[in-house]
């Protein structure tokens, strides 16, 4: 075995990013406890490493002892934590804010000699929207307990098992309407492997104590993602900007069913551009080159065209 086995543990391990970094952790020799709420559902990672290699953790973040027990002995910590809809009320700021300050002050009282926090852009204590505002106590949190603490603020993240371009597309099979809100925001989407090479790249010395914003090197409004995305998926779906004040009231109705399909909060958060600061350190800073949406989405998009992934794009896109 070639070098010295180093322990890390990575709190929400099995998601988007997580399972990527996982991998990648794995690969560097590390053995990885995966520090999540269902153990079950983490252990399609078992495989990504050696026997025992990695291990998934219950440790929920309201837990001390738990938190503890995940963080003791690890070297490297990496907080990949957070929701985007409260299923309670206060699940933002026990996530976000006390969960993230909870694994920084533990991780500082051990053996830990890095911490990589991956928050938000959009984190911020003026922000409009709960998420934001928890977001940005979570960051000073994690500053106050572990100075050195890097931490990353991607814009929406976009990969085979996203939550934000797999949701339009699916919609926009079953309907020939996508009704959304805040159509003229910008956002920035980064890719998920992108994310996850810029959390192994931040274990570097010289990042210790910054902050750095990741997005992709494209920069569209909500509108025109999702035009995009409907180009890709040969549907004829139109996209409709609701007014504010109509999207609010239908909000407020459907955050009171299963699933939470849409909220008030996320209407907030909306009404705001998520792109990388002007003065921003982003992915080039940590030598991650950023990956362009058109070389990825129709990769994993194509499952909602028409004929599926039988029939193959035009020739002619202006994703290409």
């Amino acid at each position: 075995m070639a070098g010295a086995v180093r322990l890390a543990t990575v709190f929400g391990g099995s998601g988007l990013v997580g399972r990527h970094v996982v991998q990648h952790l794995a690969a560097q020799n590390y053995v990885v406890r995966v520090a999540v709420r269902d153990v079950e559902g983490a252990k399609f990672l078992r495989p990504m490493g050696r026997v025992g290699q990695i291990v998934p953790l219950y440790a929920p973040l309201d837990d001390e002892a738990l938190v503890a027990r995940a963080t003791q002995g690890a070297e490297l910590v990496v907080n990949l934590t957070g929701i985007l809809v409260e299923r309670r009320k206060g699940d933002f700021m026990r996530v976000h804010a006390q969960g993230a300050g909870r694994i920084a002050r533990l991780a500082a009282s051990s053996v830990a000699r890095q911490l990589i926090h991956v928050s938000a852009i959009g984190a911020d204590v003026g922000s409009p929207s709960l998420y934001g505002r928890s977001k940005a106590e979570g960051e000073a949190a994690v500053r106050a307990a572990f100075p050195g603490a890097v931490v990353l603020r991607p814009s929406i993240i976009f990969g085979a098992d996203d939550r934000f371009f797999n949701r339009f597309a699916a919609m926009a099979v079953r309907s020939p309407v996508l009704p959304i809100t805040g159509g003229g925001s910008k956002f920035q989407p980064v890719y998920v492997a992108d994310v996850a090479a810029a959390v192994l790249a931040a274990r570097a010395g010289s990042a210790a104590s910054k902050t750095y914003e990741l997005g992709g090197p494209e920069v569209k409004t909500f509108q025109q993602l999702l035009e995009d995305m409907l180009q890709i998926i040969e549907r004829q779906a139109k996209v409709v900007d609701m007014p504010l004040g109509l999207s609010r009231l239908q909000a407020f109705f459907l955050e009171r069913l299963p699933g939470k399909l849409l909220t008030r909060d996320q209407i907030n958060l909306l009404q705001c551009d998520n792109v990388v600061a002007d003065t921003a350190m982003g992915l080039a800073a940590l030598g991650v080159t950023a990956t362009r949406m058109g070389l990825i989405l129709p990769s994993y998009l194509a499952r909602y065209r028409p004929a599926g992934r039988l029939r193959a794009l035009p020739q002619k896109s202006h994703l290409s």
